[in-house]
């Protein structure tokens, strides 16, 4: 993979920037700290991860022990906290119980191109698209996900058989997500189309398309880079929960 120096300083937090920029209609917000609805997504972020005051804001905005007004669900099992971006040695009253290493990609020569086939998913759709999540393991997708963004899906037969839309919103940026195409289905060019169709209308707005996926998924990085996406950094994925708080 090649590193590119592209984008500016909100692709660095980008859960934060989009909580605090774009979705702000979305964020529940505590100081320093901020998260989507639990049935939203599953993302908190922080102001400045190595500030202490923001991991105690944290602690406020999902109901730990001695929260105040805000306190609440975290949207995590057992307690368990999503935090994403820039993650430092130092998490003040915290403990991580799970890390995944990913990379951030950007939009640097991706060719877009609106598909008339592809049709605009809602609410009305989300028992199939859940399905097809729980099918193709995309990523996280609960049931008001596609409040986010555009969301595009292919139907073969009537069944929806493969979808990619928006996620993450900082100001400039789009991110596209939930890629997955049934397995009866792939090979087809599916799932390129459809990134090509949600890039264009993220452009169409004077946006940039980037992306986010595993480290480790192989195959998905050499197909983004394969159409037009370059790796700009390399990110982690990372779950918490309070000190002292038994799951």
């Amino acid at each position: 993979m090649t590193t590119v120096s592209t984008g500016p300083a909100v692709l660095d937090n980008a859960v934060w920037e989009s909580l605090t920029g774009p979705h702000t209609h979305l964020a529940e917000r505590h100081g320093l700290a901020a998260r989507y609805p639990t049935a939203v997504a599953g993302f908190h972020a922080l102001a400045d991860p190595a500030d202490p005051r923001a991991w105690a804001d944290l602690a406020e905005l999902t109901g730990g022990p001695g929260a105040g007004p805000n306190r609440g669900p975290t949207g995590g099992p057992d307690g368990e906290v999503a935090v994403a971006g820039p993650i430092p040695d130092a998490h003040p009253g915290w403990v991580v119980v799970g890390r995944v290493p990913g990379v951030q990609l950007v939009d640097v020569s991706l060719r877009t191109a609106p598909w008339p086939e592809a049709v605009r998913l809602g609410p009305a759709d989300v028992p199939e698209i859940l399905d097809l999540v729980e099918r193709t393991r995309p990523g996280p997708f609960r049931e008001r996900t596609v409040e986010l963004g555009t969301c595009l899906g292919i139907r073969r037969g009537g069944a929806l058989v493969a979808m990619a839309g928006e996620r993450l919103h900082p100001p400039g940026w789009t991110e596209i997500s939930a890629v997955c195409t049934d397995p009866g289905f792939r090979g087809q060019g599916l799932a390129t189309a459809l990134v090509r169709a949600v890039a264009a209308s993220i452009r169409e707005r004077g946006e940039t398309p980037f992306l986010h996926t595993a480290a480790t998924n192989r195959s998905a990085i050499r197909l983004y880079e394969s159409i037009g996406f370059r790796l700009r950094r390399q990110t982690t994925f990372a779950t918490y929960r309070l000190a002292g708080v038994v799951p």
